[in-house]
């Protein structure tokens, strides 16, 4: 090779060299843009995301936690919404709890609340750090993550027994935790603080009538409603603190002066929950109360005879329709059903004055009918029968010349009352009468709500008879006939191919 040609080839290998370093300068330049960009990026969006969850954590409580629990357990319901929303006064909730030993249901549920309304204030006390604190409200001890609510001079504790609910299994000899009543305890003291006049309900006695309910006792204290007992015979008259009277099914009748008494409370404006129960006694002065205000009870039990009205395969277990009226909107919206075991027809009198109004709570199908002979050897109607439908509830107003109003609320069962039947349609009982309570008790002053206790445990499935008919016919009738003719066709193509 020539020299002049060794020198160009050198002169282009070097400048292969030199063009391969550009080319990977080059190179290394265009990656550490690209990776520059993507860092940027990064960086921008992570800022983004942060930004988004700072937000987010400002944001109130209720529009970022979804309640899934089946019972709401988190949640407020529309009757603690109605109290929030009329409060006019600062209210202080405070959780009694050490640092990180804070109950996450009552928390949850104390961030509803505060969410809620600006009224509401939740405080976290630690008694290690403040352990003076509780006694500047109370002298009792109290368990860890109770509650003490404050307005102004007035304050009340609710304790962290009282929001669980428990039972013993004998199984196990232990404590099962059934219930969740936090909702209704701190709407309940909420109510309470914020209230300066609170009604006080008595209660009729020396006739033996029912003892209240315990569930029923309960919700009425609760609903922060005192309860005190009256005796007419002794005191001659209704105390004028009374805000409502409460006759729970008498088995003896009134006297004549007793009824005189109850009549003049009143005619005077006063209020009145009555039940009743079938009594072959007879119950003149209780029956003439009744009358005075256009209602009487139809002789018998009633009986029904459309399937969807009635339970258990049982005719005399009624479940009326629920008539959606001011004492009991909240039932009749909610989709609960009411049992009414044993209940008389209610009736309206022809004439009646014409400042009663007399409105239908709770009523039968039209093909009720009240039995009269309950010695007969069947359940059908037969002669002599009254013929329905009636009333098993009513509610009664009255205005009078001086602005008042008097209010009554009849239920011919107070089988209504017991816990046991009201268990069967899953509280409904119970929502019905604290509902027409309710009506009767609240005013412009003070409020009463009474919210039931979230059940941890099964729910009930009211089914009518009806009902338990259809189902019956389908699983052991229509299901399996479907799969009998469904695996015969599949039989009979094989056999023929």
């Amino acid at each position: 090779m020539k020299i002049k040609d060794k020198i160009k080839e050198k002169k282009n290998n070097k400048n292969n060299k030199i063009d391969k370093k550009m080319s990977i300068k080059s190179i290394n330049k265009k990656y550490l843009k690209n990776g520059s960009y993507s860092i940027m990026i990064s960086a921008i969006f992570i800022i983004i995301i942060i930004v988004i969850n700072l937000i987010i954590g400002e944001l109130p409580a209720k529009y970022t936690q979804v309640d899934i629990s089946g019972e709401q357990l988190y949640s407020i319901g529309d009757e603690t919404k109605a109290v929030l929303d009329g409060l006019d006064k600062d209210v202080t909730i405070y959780q009694i709890a050490q640092s990180g030993s804070e109950d996450e249901t009552i928390s949850n549920l104390l961030r509803k609340y505060e969410d809620e309304s600006k009224h509401i204030e939740v405080v976290t006390k630690d008694p290690v750090v403040n352990p003076k604190f509780v006694t500047e409200y109370t002298s009792e001890d109290i368990s860890m993550n109770s509650l003490i609510v404050v307005c102004g001079e007035r304050n009340k504790v609710v304790d962290y027994n009282n929001m669980y609910e428990t039972s013993m299994d004998y199984y196990s000899y232990s404590y099962n935790t059934t219930g969740f009543d936090g909702e209704g305890q701190i709407t309940s003291a909420i109510s309470y603080v914020t209230s300066e006049n609170l009604p006080v309900l008595y209660t009729l006695e020396g006739h033996g009538e029912k003892t209240l309910d315990t569930v029923i006792q309960e919700d009425i204290e609760k609903a922060n409603i005192e309860i005190k007992s009256l005796n007419l015979l002794t005191e001659g008259s209704v105390p004028e603190d009374a805000d409502c009277l409460l006759i729970n099914s008498l088995t003896s009748d009134v006297s004549e002066d007793e009824k005189d008494a109850i009549l003049e409370y009143l005619e005077n404006g006063g209020k009145a929950m009555i039940f009743s129960d079938y009594s072959e006694q007879s119950m003149e002065n209780f029956d003439a109360i009744l009358e005075n205000y256009g209602v009487k009870r139809a002789e018998g039990i009633v009986f029904e005879n459309d399937s969807q009205h009635y339970a258990m395969q049982m005719p005399y277990y009624l479940i009326p329709d629920i008539n959606s009226t001011d004492a009991t909107a909240d039932v009749a919206s909610s989709g609960y059903y009411v049992l009414a075991p044993y209940a008389q027809g209610i009736q309206k009198l022809e004439n009646v004055r014409d400042t009663l109004t007399i409105t239908s709570l709770l009523t039968t199908s039209d093909s009720a009918y009240s039995k009269t002979n309950l010695a007969s050897d069947t359940l059908e109607k037969e002669s002599g029968d009254i013929d329905g439908p009636f009333d098993l509830g009513v509610s009664i107003t009255e205005t009078l010349d001086d602005g008042k109003e008097t209010q009554i609320v009849y239920y011919s069962t107070a089988n209504i009352l017991d816990s046991q039947v009201n268990q069967m349609v899953s509280g409904g009982n119970e929502k019905l009468v604290m509902s027409s309570l309710s009506w009767m008790c609240s005013s412009d002053e003070t409020t009463t709500v009474s919210i039931p206790s979230k059940s941890l445990e099964v729910s009930y499935l009211t089914l009518t008879a009806y009902d338990t008919s259809f189902w019956t016919i389908c699983t052991i009738g229509l299901i399996p006939g479907f799969f009998l003719v469904a695996g015969f066709v599949v039989w009979f193509k094989r056999r023929r191919a």
